[in-house]
């Protein structure tokens, strides 16, 4: 999996690999640029630039050093470039001054190469000449937001808006160097304006603003520049990113000679029946999701009334009543144990769910608590709710978290992973916290970002979905949080391959697919 880093993590990997690798600055500028222009040739299948013409807007900083260097190897392969400097040359110091030079002396010795000293001598020539790429290298990671959509002024406004301008109007394909300028590279807020680019080729390794607020939608396809930071160097990681290995890797195939009672047994308690509704639908997912993910056995505790149509449309699983000793009885033979998908909260049933999550039976196995019964935990108090549990993963979205530990859910939304690290570690809970990206944090304060699957997934019972795909996985033998990690990857990917319009896929439709997802990434992946 591939760490995603803050900017500051970043900032000290490059600071450790600079004093304690003595890899010299200038060494990873110059690897920063190949790799941009590497990619850039790879993105348009080409591996010779003549007759391409680019436009390549600097700042003063590194980034913009970043930018002198992609221009000089851009015009040794044929290029045409344009290049504006948005800040007095006398405002570049070190390496960057060094570099602005060499271009200097290249523009002595070929047409190819046009410099322009400030956004307003360019504006001119720059609007009657047709690009085939822009290039971004303003600001990097250092760049910092006080708040979002903060309000930029003067030259980096200006030249954000060159940038997206020209994209609007053209064909052009937009490149951000490291990240897209305006973009905070942590939190994922935008200034007004910000870079919107088509790819962004980041430096190392991944930030955790690309994938929050609007970092999805300002930097595109992203593609990692192997500039000679050893990953050594940010180990142990603070985040990962969930990927098709891990999720195989966590993924217990059944053994020849095994019996259904050794592989995964699992239990789950959900779905309802009142005067007025049912959620028996949500038990059935929740169920048929488990089963297809492998699980050996399932049990499921629903209203005796609602036995016949649960047979009929899961045969493979058993069925068993609401009776709370009959419940906490099964609960000892489970591996794992699902409350909550579908379970109602009128009264009664809050104190059957009460009874049950302060049952030692319970407390002692792994234990996957959503949707009512996370309702039933915010009524009690989350630390005295959850301290005798052994192995408990949390799975709320922003508003079922926001009702467990009283942020708001557009504070969640602005930080969910420092959010999801923060209430893991203070109530010694494994959480998966559901979104874009999912965040899974583990109780020692790991974190884990899952960004699989589309809007596929923003459809009804969906999240029973990922639960009885969570128990299966962890009832064969994956840790808690893991197991999450695993069923949201292929949750995802179930939903995307569900059907080729994602805004028709259903909840029955993603369950349709996991086989699918799950065949695809043990042929990939072994």
């Amino acid at each position: 999996m591939q760490p995603v880093l803050t900017a500051t993590e970043m900032q000290n990997a490059d600071k450790a690999a600079i004093e304690s690798l003595r890899i010299g600055e200038a060494r990873l500028m110059e690897l920063a640029g190949r790799e941009c222009v590497r990619v850039i040739c790879k993105t348009l299948d080409r591996r010779d630039l003549d007759g391409t013409v680019f436009l390549v807007v600097c700042g003063k900083g590194n980034n913009g050093g970043d930018g002198f260097v992609i221009t000089r190897h851009l015009l040794n392969i044929g290029a045409s470039v344009d290049l504006v400097l948005l800040y007095p040359e006398e405002s570049l110091s070190g390496i960057n001054s060094e570099g602005f030079g060499m271009l200097l002396a290249y523009g002595s010795l070929q047409e190819n190469l046009r410099i322009f000293r400030s956004h307003d001598e360019a504006l001119p020539f720059v609007a009657e000449t047709t690009y085939d790429v822009l290039v971004d290298a303003m600001t990097g990671t250092g760049f910092r937001l006080s708040s979002d959509k903060e309000q930029l002024s003067g030259p980096l406004s200006h030249g954000i808006e060159l940038l997206n301008n020209i994209r609007e109007r053209s064909q052009a394909m937009t490149v951000a160097v490291d990240i897209p300028s305006g973009l905070d590279a942590t939190s994922g807020f935008s200034a007004i304006p910000c870079v919107i680019a088509d790819v962004t080729v980041t430096m190392a390794f991944l930030k955790t603003g690309f994938f929050l607020n609007d970092g999805p939608r300002s930097c595109g396809e992203t593609e990692i520049a192997e500039i000679s930071i050893p990953r050594f160097l940010v180990e142990p990681a603070g985040c990962l990113l969930v990927d098709a290995e891990f999720a195989a890797s966590r993924f217990i195939l059944r053994e020849p000679s095994s019996a259904k009672h050794t592989n995964g047994k699992v239990l789950i308690v959900a779905g309802s029946r009142t005067e007025n509704s049912s959620m028996l639908g949500a038990a059935i997912l929740s169920a048929k999701a488990a089963v297809k993910t492998g699980a050996g056995y399932v049990c499921v505790s629903i209203p005796t009334e609602l036995s016949d149509a649960m047979h009929a449309s899961v045969p493979e699983a058993i069925v068993i009543g609401r009776k709370l000793e009959t419940v906490i009885e099964k609960a000892l033979w489970a591996d794992a144990i699902v409350i909550g998908c579908g379970l109602g909260r009128d009264a009664e049933t809050v104190r059957f769910t009460d009874a049950l999550l302060s049952s030692e039976e319970i407390a002692g196995k792994k234990l996957i608590i959503d949707a009512d019964a996370l309702h039933s935990l915010s009524g009690r108090g989350l630390p005295l709710a959850t301290e005798q549990y052994s192995d408990v993963l949390l799975t709320p979205h922003y508003g079922e978290l926001s009702r467990l530990c009283g942020l708001s859910s557009d504070a969640i939304a602005a930080n969910p992973i420092e959010t999801a690290r923060d209430v893991a570690l203070r109530y010694s809970v494994s959480l998966l916290l559901k979104g874009n990206p999912t965040v899974l944090a583990s109780a020692e304060g790991s974190v884990l970002l899952c960004t699989s699957g589309t809007e596929a997934l923003a459809a009804a019972g969906s999240g029973d979905v990922l639960s009885g795909m969570i128990a299966a996985i962890a009832a064969k033998g994956a840790d808690l949080r893991d197991a999450g990690a695993a069923a949201a990857w292929f949750h995802g990917r179930a939903g995307d391959l569900a059907d080729d319009v994602s805004s028709l896929v259903s909840s029955g439709m993603v369950i349709d697919s996991i086989h699918a997802a799950i065949h695809e990434v043990f042929e990939l992946h072994g």
